[in-house]
Parts: C-alpha cells; sequence; structure tokens
C-alpha cells in the first residue's frame, strides 16, 4: 500500500517579465486566469489539496508582499507557510529554503512550479516514483508545437497540413515527487537541473512520469497562453479544458 505525500512546495518567485503588463504589480503566480476570477496559484492550492496535501510551503520573490497579502485573505484548502529568500538562491538552492520548512522532513513531498496550470493524478505519480523506487520524480509533458508542420513523402509531394502537432520531445512539465533525502542533494545556491537532476539521471534514480492521455497542462508564460487558458477554460468547463499539451 502505498503513503502518498501530503506535503508540498510551490516556487513562486519568478517576475514573469514576458506576462508584462499583468505583472507589473503582481508575481506571475498572482495572475489571473481569465473568466475564473482566481489566480493561478489559487487554482495549484485547490489541486493539490484535492490530491491529498495538507501543507504547502510556498517560495515567494519579486513582489512577495502582495501574493502574501492574497493569500492571508483567501480561504485556502490547506495549510500554507510562506518563505522568502535572503537572496536570489537560483532554482535549487530556492527549492532547498523553501523545503526545509516542510512539516515532516521525513516523509516524500511534491513540488510544482508556480507557472502551472494543471489536472491530473498525483497520487498516481506518487506510486510511480515509489514502485521505481526513485530519488525524484519528475512529470512529463508533450505541449503542442505553436506553428502548423507540413507532411512530406520521400519525392518532396506535400501530402498534409497538421495544425500545432504535438511535439516529437516530453519537456519537463514542472511539477516532482521527491524522496526525503532529495532535500541533502540540491545545491545550497544554484540549479538543480543543471546539477542534482543529471547526477540522479546517470545514477539511474531519476525517473519520469508521462502525463496521462487526456491530462490538461499549461505553462502559463506570454499573455498568449492566458488567452488559450481562457478558452480551453470556455470549451471544456473548470479545470477540466481540451488539452494543449497533446498528453
Amino acid at each position: 500500500m502505498h503513503t502518498y505525500p501530503t506535503q508540498a512546495v510551490v516556487l513562486a518567485g519568478g517576475q514573469g517579465s514576458r506576462l508584462r503588463p499583468y505583472t507589473d504589480d503582481r508575481p506571475k503566480p498572482m495572475v489571473e486566469i481569465p473568466g475564473t476570477g482566481t489566480p493561478i496559484i489559487g487554482h495549484q492550492l485547490s489541486w493539490l489539496a484535492a490530491e491529498g496535501v495538507t501543507d504547502a510551503v510556498i517560495s515567494c520573490g519579486h513582489l512577495a508582499e502582495v501574493l502574501q497579502e492574497w493569500l492571508d485573505s483567501a480561504d485556502l484548502p490547506l495549510r500554507v507557510t510562506t518563505v522568502v529568500e535572503p537572496e536570489p538562491l537560483g532554482r535549487g538552492g530556492g527549492l532547498k529554503y523553501a523545503a526545509a520548512r516542510l512539516p515532516a522532513p521525513d516523509q516524500p513531498w511534491y513540488a510544482t512550479n508556480g507557472d502551472i496550470w494543471t489536472r491530473f493524478s498525483l497520487r498516481d505519480m506518487a506510486a510511480f516514483h515509489s514502485e521505481r523506487d526513485a530519488t525524484a520524480t519528475l512529470a512529463l509533458a508533450r505541449p503542442r508545437i505553436p506553428w502548423g508542420a507540413v507532411e512530406t513523402d520521400e519525392f518532396g509531394h506535400v501530402l498534409d497540413f497538421i495544425e500545432s502537432p504535438p511535439s516529437p520531445y516530453l519537456i519537463n512539465a514542472g511539477v516532482y515527487v521527491f524522496s526525503s533525502g532529495f532535500v541533502e542533494l540540491l545545491p545550497d545556491r544554484g540549479d538543480h537541473e543543471r546539477t542534482t537532476f543529471p547526477r540522479l539521471a546517470r545514477q539511474r534514480r531519476l525517473a519520469g512520469f508521462p502525463l496521462p492521455n487526456g491530462a490538461y497542462w499549461r505553462a502559463i508564460d506570454t499573455a498568449k497562453d492566458l488567452t488559450e487558458a481562457a478558452k480551453e477554460l470556455a470549451s471544456g468547463g473548470p479545470g477540466r479544458p481540451g488539452s494543449p499539451a497533446g498528453v
């Protein structure tokens, strides 16, 4: 029987420069998904709570006070602690700094980037992580290419036009399951995706969990992403729009 994580870290310190002017007066996770009345971080916390998480640590940075004020006033479905880095520590250092505030340091935990809007079973991902005895597991998405593709035969004849086809490559979806010992492997400063992850991959201790077919996933990086997310929401209902990730 699997023991599922009940704690999570949300990395919410990004400046979101590509989302300006929306991020002129708020951090990226505080940008509202059009039509929902709720910022990205609100959707994330609701999803985490629905997946059994009772405690979340939110790592703040850019305009941290705006996020903290919203958290103080919101009716949250789980306990939330915020941390602010005393100085920029990089993604790996920031993750380690935030993880030090988790209530159960000897237990596994989830982590997610603060600009991800997604819905899939974290419990299934945690079971996948446990079955492979991994130190770290990252969710994998297959995003759609933003351009139309042209299919040809070996003679150069155009056979078909494919609008926004799925990428042939899987990408890091920005959602993770970590065993308790992972914290010790993180750098105090720097990027764990350039240090810790490659080392674990060489040791076959890093697993990749492909998002299941029909799972919704979108990284909110630009104003266009907000517009597309609103369209998907309108077409499919809250939290269950069509799948732009192609997963």
